[in-house]
């Protein structure tokens, strides 16, 4: 009890990491307003961009969301990098919504805790701090679908570490994609393919790579070298294939809204 009581009155170092500049700072000033002794800064732009910082100036506990100026799923590239460094820098995941494979993925990654954007904002510190004193910050409904994957959790392993001559050039295309944060929809229009038929490419992939959700693929992609990066390819049938880059693709997404 002494040194929960002495851990609650010292000054807390807190990192803010979101897509945006103004993200990271609406929630260092909210933060910063609360009393609980917190000294937070506003980190903002891509996944490794936002761990070059948290390198330089590790702080206590680290807010991270898992949309990040590079894509969607990027949060999940800190987070890993964070895990596999000597850094030991606790983190919270900021999601947009608990879906089971998000929070999974999170407490995989090395997550200390998750919050939910729409979740009261009052409740934050009391994370950050529970995470501070060495605790886990999880709802009930997430510690069940960690418990379920205790049950049911597939290892991660790639089966080839070879992926040209596992995947076919328009698997590699939907690859490419889905690290980019791309929704199924959204690859099905920039690769002019039904929804159906994209998840179907997924499975195929998931399976050759011995892999169990797109947080892993993304992590996969992201921890070897640029093979998925070609500007062009050529499907099974023979028709050329151009990639566009992510923020061409993004602009048409724009347009399609």
């Amino acid at each position: 009890m002494g040194k929960q009581c002495q851990q609650q009155g010292e000054r807390v170092r807190v990192c803010v990491g979101d897509a945006t500049r103004m993200g990271s700072e609406l929630i260092a000033t909210a933060l910063q307003r609360t009393r609980n002794n917190f000294d937070v800064s506003a980190l903002a732009g891509n996944s490794s961009e936002i761990f070059h910082e948290l390198q330089n100036s590790p702080p206590h506990v680290a807010v991270i969301s898992a949309n990040l100026e590079d894509g969607r799923l990027a949060g999940f590239k800190v987070l890993h990098q964070l895990l596999a460094s000597n850094l030991k820098t606790p983190a919270v995941v900021l999601l947009d919504s608990d879906e089971r494979g998000l929070v999974v993925d999170a407490f995989r990654a090395g997550a200390k805790g998750i919050f939910c954007r729409g979740s009261a904002f009052d409740a934050l510190p009391k994370c950050i701090r529970r995470i501070y004193e060495g605790q886990i910050w999880i709802s009930n409904a997430e510690l069940e679908f960690l418990l379920e994957l205790v049950t049911n959790l597939k290892p991660f392993q790639v089966q080839n570490p070879d992926r040209k001559t596992l995947l076919t050039p328009r698997e590699r295309d939907v690859v490419r994609l889905v690290a980019d944060g791309m929704r199924n929809q959204e690859i099905g229009d920039a690769l002019s393919l039904g929804e159906h038929t994209v998840r179907n490419y997924l499975f195929r992939v998931f399976d050759k790579l011995g892999l169990s959700s797109r947080v892993e693929l993304v992590l996969y992609t992201l921890s070897r070298d640029n093979s998925f990066g070609d500007q062009s390819s050529h499907d099974p049938a023979g028709k050329s294939v151009k990639a566009l880059p992510i923020s061409a693709l993004s602009r048409t997404m724009a347009s399609r809204k």
